[in-house]
């Protein structure tokens, strides 16, 4: 989802540093993100000039500390693991200037306890984007107890900016938007897992009976099963709750390695964008 964020952020007309620690994941993000644009442009939806200069204004860097030292607004947007954010938000607290605002794209994970890991909790706010990120119009703002005033006017700011709709809610587990997804997103996979319907006419009579933009089943697979099973473990933890027990099928198509777009095959199969039914 980096790549995403990065894309409507340069198109915005930011200067903008995607990071990874991988060079060959930052090549790769680069050309999606120029082909992307590219497509905007065919499109009719991006004057080229737009395009242009959002790819001027965008770089990459393996670099963390070097890609945060100048930055305003630092956006996470790593796997959904606690520890793994934790560790982060220490490293760009000791690499970002001291009026610079930490954010996490994470969708369901404590933000106070993200923000705990750094000694500037009033700057730290959740900035939770929606895949396709250049599409998807929603931005979910998440304050903590600690989220001063001046953090959130910026981020309903630098929201309005990239064209984004805001909502702003507390830290609580899953937020609004993923607890409502997921809940949604279960109850497909175990229809799905019953025989109910195909994947496909799981996912049309949503978009269609209920103009969703995007099946429930299409949209896990463009997540990640792997991510979207660790948000339901998660919410079943803190909430004490089955409602949002994974679904059996969930399991075994993740240890399968089965995870969705990024590894050819979840509950479609892919084709690189295409998302072809798979045979019973």
């Amino acid at each position: 989802m980096g790549r995403g964020i990065a894309q409507v952020a340069a198109l915005a007309g930011l200067r903008t540093v995607l990071t990874d620690l991988s060079a060959e994941a930052l090549a790769k993000a680069s050309a999606s993100i120029a082909s992307s644009l590219e497509k905007g442009v065919e499109k009719g939806k991006t004057p080229r000039e737009a395009a242009e200069a959002a790819r001027s204004l965008l770089s990459t860097s393996t670099d963390l500390a070097a890609a945060a030292a100048a930055a305003d607004l630092v956006v996470e947007a790593v796997f959904e693991d606690l520890a793994l954010k934790e560790d982060l938000f220490r490293r760009l607290d000791a690499a970002a200037p001291p009026a610079a605002i930490l954010a996490s794209n994470t969708s369901s994970l404590p933000l106070t306890r993200i923000a705990a890991a750094t000694r500037r909790p009033g700057k730290v706010i959740g900035m939770h984007f929606f895949n396709p990120v250049p599409v998807m119009p929603l931005l979910e703002l998440v304050r903590t107890a600690e989220t001063s005033g001046e953090t959130l006017a910026a981020a309903l700011a630098v929201g309005k900016r990239l064209g984004k709709e805001t909502i702003v809610v507390r830290d609580s587990p899953g937020f609004a938007t993923s607890r409502l997804g997921l809940a949604i997103g279960l109850e497909a996979m175990r229809m799905y897992e019953e025989g109910v319907a195909s994947a496909r006419d799981i996912d049309r009579a949503m978009e269609l009976g209920y103009r969703h933009p995007m099946g429930p089943l299409r949209l896990t697979d463009l997540v990640g099963l792997d991510v979207r099973l660790a948000i339901a473990d998660h919410l079943a933890k803190e909430l004490g709750t089955d409602r949002f027990a994974p679904p059996g099928i969930l399991r075994r198509l993740v240890a399968k390695g089965k995870l969705g777009r990024k590894s050819g095959e979840g509950f479609y199969r892919w084709e690189g964008e295409q998302a072809l039914e798979k045979q019973p």
